[in-house]
């Protein structure tokens, strides 16, 4: 029998810690996914406008601080320690959950503070790691490095969300928790046994608050790559603000039920990081981006046509989640790979700090939305407007030269520098 090789990146020492520290986290993170909403509808019993205020409130750090994160991160330089203190800074925010449960204490305004801290935290984390990637991954090696990391990703969501859901049924909601507390803590330990040689800190100029932004405008593929995206995002957390309270109150789904649907869910995303390279050299890394942008929502409309039996449901469930989970790896490792070759270093973390404020500063107001629209539309129609509405991103790359890049070193994404 042949022996399973080894993919070569993962051969490279430093490449292989800062790998494992980011599955080690990503599986965390999966696991407080599922355990911090089931928090706030089995243990305070949360409405939907909390859910919307919940999910916003983690959110709006990326809308708020985006940009100028990019600006100090830049001029700052040593990305990875930044990235340690975020990890260690998460994992005390998390730890105070169970801490107040145990205490009787919990309340819904402690979990929009944690919220609110940590997405701060990921934030600065985000960014600095856009920076640290590039200072450990060589451009000819931008798709695979992402395919691995992404098929990490994909492997957490599959594991990660049924074991978030079978510790909040044997241990509560909360208790859950700490074992995201923990994965940041192993995340960090991984960054502190590698040392890259980081991109020298940017000096300050003039116009540093807007460099990221325009940098972006001025490109033919991150521009339209970042519009698309952004009409995903705004959809889709109207829908996942309010995916939770949907399966568990209308559709009557188990928390380990609901951890089983994110966990085979999950199948879909390995099979599409799997597949990223190989559909990225048969039709090209543009083309793969904009299949994403259609594979990545599509199958959620299933969601609001579930119905029947509780084995029918579950079966629209993860058919709904197999199908998006395959098209959000095709969506993220084609624009990973080519934001990172079109940005230049000395301006990378303004330029996605930009990114940031753009993409993920439309998601706490997708999730305000998901929150405000059941009274006006009902629970059932906001699931529906979520679904469909995500699938206008595609028409931003459409005429865009997005779809005939083949490559990443053959594009024409690179804009001029601001």
């Amino acid at each position: 029998m042949r022996a399973l090789r080894l993919p070569p990146l993962l051969k490279d020492r430093a490449f292989r810690r800062y790998f494992a520290g980011a599955t080690v986290s990503q599986f965390g993170d999966r696991i407080s996914g599922i355990a911090v909403p089931l928090t706030a509808v089995l243990a305070l019993h949360a409405g939907a406008a909390q859910m919307g205020y919940l999910t916003a409130t983690g959110l709006v750090p990326f809308l708020l601080l985006s940009i100028h994160v990019g600006i100090f991160v830049d001029r700052r330089g040593r990305r990875r320690r930044l990235m340690i203190a975020a990890d260690i800074g998460r994992a005390l925010l998390l730890a105070t959950i169970p801490a107040a449960f145990l205490l009787g204490r919990l309340t819904m305004a402690q979990l929009y503070i944690v919220a609110f801290g940590a997405g701060t935290l990921t934030l600065a984390f985000q960014v600095a790691n856009s920076a640290l990637f590039t200072a450990i991954v060589t451009e000819e090696r931008y798709v695979e490095a992402n395919a691995l990391l992404n098929g990490s990703r994909a492997v957490s969501m599959l594991g990660g969300p049924s074991i978030g859901g079978m510790l909040v049924q044997a241990l509560s909601a909360p208790l859950a928790i700490l074992a995201d507390a923990v994965s940041f803590l192993g995340s960090a330990a991984a960054l502190l046994r590698i040392a890259p040689q980081e991109p020298p800190p940017a000096p300050a100029r003039r116009g540093d608050t807007l460099t990221g932004l325009r940098y972006l405008w001025r490109s033919p593929t991150l521009r339209p790559s970042m519009l698309a995206v952004t009409t995903i995002n705004l959809f889709n957390y109207i829908f996942s603000a309010l995916f939770v309270l949907y399966a568990t109150r209308a559709l009557h789904v188990a928390p380990a039920a609901l951890g089983l649907v994110f966990g085979t869910g999950a199948v879909g995303a390995i099979a599409g990081a799997l597949g990223a390279g190989r559909i990225g050299r048969r039709i090209g890394i543009g083309a793969m981006l904009l299949l994403g942008t259609v594979l990545f929502p599509a199958p959620l409309v299933l969601v609001p046509l579930a119905g029947g039996a509780g084995t029918e449901v579950f079966l629209y469930l993860v058919l709904a989640e197999l199908g998006s989970g395959f098209g959000v790896m095709l969506l993220d490792i084609g624009f990973g790979s080519l934001a990172a070759a079109a940005v230049p270093d000395e301006i990378r973390a303004r330029v996605m700090g930009a990114f940031a404020a753009v993409n993920y500063g439309i998601r706490p107001i997708g999730a305000l939305l998901g929150g405000f629209l059941p009274a006006a539309i009902g629970l059932h129609g906001t699931l529906w407007l979520g679904a469909v509405g995500a699938l206008l991103g595609v028409l931003w790359l459409l005429p865009s030269p997005v779809p005939s890049i083949r490559q990443v070193d053959d594009q024409a994404t690179r804009a001029t520098e601001p």
